[in-house]
């Protein structure tokens, strides 16, 4: 499994990269790959996460616990969404906009190294159930990359428009990194098999809220539904057959 961490770690940086690069020259064609992105994530959360980790906390502790770990990490992404206003297509033009981006692009950076500590984390579950999680936060990095410029953009006001692409692309390197750091401090420890259950199951919340209150709403914005929604489809579809042949 050692040799699969930078490699995976790499992905990461590019996928996240490569979406930042496509806020700042196409923002307006990326409907469709926000589609898909967010049928992948939630394809992972209901066909992989769910099972494993009610699989994983069998018989030490009860179904309803991971249950409630859902919805807490649901509920967590949610609090952050709220108070840092992560959807780079808000039309508020309100004074204090440009802090707000950075608290925004810092939540970003914080939200990106969780995906990679749940990458880890799969990993140590089995590299079948490591890939599947990882194939879906390679999609959600790009969403990332998108948001983490667009609200460093949609910060700017003034002076600070002229710096704004230097400025944002600082913040989309952290970013970029952040999901590596997460993959390495998850193979600093091992966990049991029933504790790892638990944590997967707040991690099934995170994707859950990402796919359902996140990725679509965006793909959506500015946009007919009708091909963003097939390519949700097409992603939770993408998934399903991913999950069944890894077994």
């Amino acid at each position: 499994m050692n040799y699969l961490i930078p490699t995976i770690g790499l992905l990461t940086v590019i996928s996240t990269f490569l979406g930042g690069l496509f806020a700042i020259k196409l923002k307006d064609k990326l409907h469709l790959i926000l589609g898909f992105s967010a049928g992948a994530v939630v394809g992972v959360a209901f066909f992989d996460l769910i099972p494993e980790s009610i699989e994983l906390s069998s018989g030490v502790f009860d179904v309803s616990l991971n249950t409630l770990l859902m919805a807490c990490g649901f509920t967590f992404l949610m609090i952050l969404d709220r108070a840092f206003s992560l959807h780079f297509h808000q039309e508020c033009d309100c004074e204090n906009e440009s802090h707000r981006g950075t608290l925004a692009a810092t939540t970003l950076v914080f939200h990106s190294m969780l995906d990679g500590f749940g990458i880890g984390l799969a990993f140590q579950v089995s590299n079948s159930v490591g890939w599947v999680v990882a194939l879906a936060v390679l999609a959600h990095d790009f969403s990332d990359g998108i948001n983490t410029v667009s609200v460093i953009f949609k910060g700017a006001h003034g002076a600070e428009r002229v710096g704004r692409k230097s400025r944002a692309m600082w913040w989309l390197i952290a970013d970029a990194l952040a999901p590596a750091f997460g993959i390495g401090a998850a193979m600093l420890f091992t966990i049991s098999a029933p504790v790892l259950g638990l944590i997967l199951s707040v991690f099934t919340g995170f994707f859950l809220y990402i796919g359902a209150s996140d990725l679509i709403p965006e793909s959506h914005h500015h946009h007919p539904t009708l091909w963003t929604t097939t390519s949700t489809i097409l992603g939770i579809a993408v998934l399903y057959f991913v999950i069944q042949i890894a077994g």
